[in-house]
């Protein structure tokens, strides 16, 4: 092997698994069609692609990854089962190059809800890593809760789990537990005393609880971990996973003193950052790291000026390294089809034309009323949802009036079923009043978890774009819309979120979860 095998990390991304568990992050089927799709492009060796056994849609969209996969391994979860090990390998078995990635839990915490002994819980890991490796010739194995689980029965287990056939060991820090000093430790101890341990890859899983996922997943590396798994903007339950665009630019910034390699096309990181936003409704914090809006602004007179003379004053990577445009140049009501495409390529979207021609339509419209439409204009809207993507509710007019001598009143014309109805509802404000009117129009039980308004860039003239996040009978569903008007965005991203509930509900049923599998690794 050499130096630069050795020192090469492999990229596990669990977005479509760890991520999506995020309360409010459940993804679509094409949306985790086109997240798996990006991830491949971009380089990741590993996707973690879902659950199978979950429900029928996370099967079913695992095994529709697994089939397009180009580059990428295409793993399942399973639990230390013979059930949940099938169902997997039934899924990912489509893929060229398959994985099945089973667990358990191994902590006294963990093992007390099977209760399990440990000679007990010994013996089911080696039946069922025995069973998937007979199954596939890939499988990775995680004690659930690694971190704060006995070291010598930690060893015990891994040894079993080696010698049972698993390839990449997997060590969970399941609630961000542990710190940078013992995470390099815990996995160079590993490494040093658990027989055959120098013929697998170890692999590092870090919850960010206490702020410190980023930084004990390097440490891992630098004890001798050579799989990270992470998410695509640090998405996760709880606090959330270790971010990939952190751990990806931190060893690609710092070689220096982590000499290691991805294979991460690290162009790609703000468009897909942007993406899995906009499919889970979660957005980025403007100071995150590498994708935050803020990552590359400078206010500060010292800074603007430092930046002026030499970019490197304050910058330690450029902005086109992480996929962002060079210039941000300005579009306007006199830019044609031509100028539209040849930009929303630079920024990472290559539409078909009936997309770019809806898109181009939108475009217009916005330059008519916006003076100046930016780069973040355009990604509002090619990726805020579109109402009328489910025909049941379209949205075809709204008026409001409100101001401080009484209710805000809201007149609502909106088609039901392909029947234009309207309502008038008064509320406190005019956002409150048009979701009246829109449930009067479309009686329903959802209730609104989630409500967010973002404005896209500067300006009284800015795009507001809107998240609404909605919940019914377990079923999750978000919306987004962009405007330049807060209250009609506001009132598209509600029905967007009803529209794809409704399709939930009918049409994709499967999708909700028969199990529960919160706190999985």
């Amino acid at each position: 092997m050499t130096q630069s095998d050795k020192n090469r990390v492999v990229i596990f991304d669990t977005t479509l698994r760890d991520g999506e568990q995020s309360p409010g992050a459940t993804m679509t089927h094409e949306e985790k069609l086109e997240i798996a799709g990006l991830l491949d492009e971009m380089g990741v060796d590993i996707i973690e692609a879902g659950f199978p056994i979950a429900s029928e849609g996370d099967f079913n969209a695992v095994s529709e990854i697994a089939k397009n996969a180009k580059d990428a391994v295409i793993c399942g979860l399973a639990r230390a089962n013979f059930k949940d090990i099938d169902r997997c390998w039934e899924a990912v078995r489509h893929a060229t190059r398959p994985r099945i990635h089973t667990f358990i839990g191994t902590s006294p915490l963990h093992r007390a809800i099977p209760n399990l002994t440990q000679d007990e819980m010994a013996e089911r890991i080696h039946e069922t890593v025995t069973h998937a490796r007979n199954l596939c010739d890939n499988v990775q194995w995680s004690p659930m809760d690694a971190t704060r689980t006995e070291w010598e029965y930690l060893c015990r287990v891994v040894e079993i789990a080696i010698k049972a056939g698993a390839s990449t060991i997997n060590i969970p820090d399941t609630v961000g537990y542990t710190a940078p000093r013992e995470s390099a430790d815990l996995i160079r101890r590993l490494i040093e005393t658990v027989p055959g341990a120098d013929e697998v890859v170890f692999a590092t899983h870090c919850h960010n609880d206490l702020g410190m996922a980023t930084a004990n997943a390097l440490a891992a590396v630098d004890g001798g971990a050579r799989q990270i798994e992470c998410t695509i903007n640090g998405l996760g339950e709880r606090a959330g996973n270790t971010a990939l665009e952190e751990v990806v630019m931190a060893m690609k910034v710092r070689g220096d003193i982590m000499p290691y390699t991805t294979g991460i096309d690290t162009t790609k990181i703000m468009h897909l950052s942007r993406r899995v936003s906009t499919v889970s409704g979660f957005q980025v914090q403007p100071n995150k790291a590498i994708v935050g809006k803020n990552a590359f602004a400078h206010e500060s007179g010292i800074h603007q000026d430092g930046m002026l003379k030499n970019a490197e004053t304050f910058e330690i990577m450029r902005p086109e390294d992480v996929g962002l445009s060079e210039t941000n140049i300005v579009m306007g009501k006199h830019s044609g089809r031509a100028a539209l495409r040849s930009k929303l390529k630079d920024l990472g979207y290559e539409l078909a034309d009936n997309q770019l021609n809806d898109v181009f339509v939108r475009f217009k419209e916005l330059a008519d009323r916006k003076k100046e439409v930016y780069d973040d204009d355009l990604i509002a809207l090619v990726t805020a949802g579109d109402d009328s993507e489910d025909k049941h509710l379209v949205i075809k007019s709204l008026r409001v009036a409100c101001g401080t001598g009484g209710p805000a009143e809201a007149t609502l014309v909106m088609t039901v079923g392909g029947e234009e109805k309207t309502a008038t509802q008064t509320g406190d404000g005019p956002v409150d009043a048009t979701f009246k009117a829109v449930r009067e129009l479309h009686p329903n039980s959802a209730r609104l978890s989630l409500y967010q308004v973002h404005a896209v860039t500067e300006g009284t003239d800015a795009q507001a774009t809107v998240s609404v996040r909605l919940e019914e009978d377990g079923r999750i569903s978000t919306g987004q819309s962009a405007d330049t008007d807060t209250v009609v965005a506001s009132a598209k991203a509600y029905v967007h979120a009803l529209n794809r509930l409704m399709v939930r509900r009918g049409k994709t049923g499967g999708d909700t979860p028969e199990i529960s599998y919160k706190d999985v690794s």
